[in-house]
């Protein structure tokens, strides 16, 4: 029997996490949802994904907490097995936090559980699961159009996943010979509740940011999906240790 390839995709209860479990679901990949809490829209996006055709489970992850990964780690093996099989194929490393403010007002917290969640999160989960990822596995780590143009008050978020895409240039270089692809994905203004919604809920935000971008406009989650999906696909199996923006064209 033939199975489906199956993608983990972390914070997948909403916005960008919810786009790409929807695009790879319509690529017939199998979608496994975590989410930190939010288990009413963790089962939203899997009924997205049914709608599209999927197939998806959901998994309790704090991203935050790596002392738990042991313990993830035996939950997704059981899911798999239920699935009939021990191998993932694509990891999507989206979760993720941002605590916004200017330098004097960040405090040491702020910072700490920022990198917690974006890097240190990120870099052990990987550690975790790479004894799953299959020969030709793909993981793909969220990033920020920040880390190449600035804003005033995004210092920590944007150092943050400028570390996330020096990790993925480093992991891929050392997962390559295991035949495991490592890239990143830089979203730039899109209309999620992220930040409180703010683009996607304020229509003066909406406009300044769509105007700062060569295509007019803020992006969908659902186009982040797509290149993620895309990112993932047979088509792209050369390509590892990239940065790809997908940003409309933001501030050129």
């Amino acid at each position: 029997m033939t199975i489906d390839k199956i993608a983990l995709v972390t914070g997948a209860n909403r916005g960008l996490g919810r786009g790409a479990a929807i695009a790879l679901a319509r690529r017939g990949v199998r979608v496994l949802v975590t989410h930190r809490g939010d288990a009413a829209g963790a089962e939203k996006t899997v009924e997205q994904v049914q709608a599209v055709g999927g197939t998806a489970a959901v998994l309790r992850l704090d991203i935050s907490d790596v002392s738990s990964f042991a313990s993830f780690t035996s939950e997704l093996s059981e899911q798999l097995e239920r699935w009939g099989t021990s191998r993932l194929d694509i990891l999507v490393n989206n979760a993720g936090v941002g605590i916004f403010g200017p330098l004097e007002d960040v405090t040491i917290d702020d910072f700490d559980t920022v990198m917690a969640t974006n890097v240190r999160g990120t870099f052990f989960l990987i550690q975790s699961l790479v004894p799953l990822l299959t020969q030709g596995g793909r993981v793909i780590n969220v990033s920020t159009s920040l880390t190449r143009h600035t804003s005033p008050a995004t210092s920590v978020y944007s150092a943050s996943k400028a570390a996330v895409e020096a990790l993925s240039r480093t992991l891929a270089a050392e997962l390559g010979p295991r035949g495991i692809r490592v890239n990143s994905i830089a979203p730039g203004p899109t209309a999620t509740d992220f930040n409180g919604g703010a683009m996607r809920d304020d229509a003066g935000m909406r406009q300044v940011l769509a105007g700062q971008t060569a295509l007019g406009r803020v992006g969908e989650p659902e186009e982040i999906g797509d290149a993620i999906a895309t990112l993932a696909s047979e088509g792209l199996r050369w390509v590892t240790a990239q940065r790809i923006e997908v940003s409309g064209g933001a501030l050129l």
